[in-house]
């Protein structure tokens, strides 16, 4: 069973996204710390965009979208 407690979650990329060519890495607050998790998504994101977490595909490993400028 997946733990999906960090979908809906904010963070910020401290590794770049390559889309479907590679995963970066995402910090994001969870369970009352900071945790670093890799970090898919569609589009190529760079270093430093604020996103956030729609799905678990596997243990520390997420799906991660562009957050909204001042939607969230």
């Amino acid at each position: 069973m997946r733990d999906l407690s960090a979908v809906g979650t904010v963070g910020v990329l401290t590794v770049a996204t390559r889309g479907g060519q590679g995963a970066g890495e995402v910090l994001i607050s969870l369970r009352g710390g900071s945790e670093s998790l890799l970090a898919w998504s569609d589009e190529p994101l760079p270093k430093g965009t604020e996103v956030l977490v729609v799905d678990v595909i596997a243990s520390r490993t997420v799906r991660v979208v562009r957050a909204e400028a001042g939607g969230l």
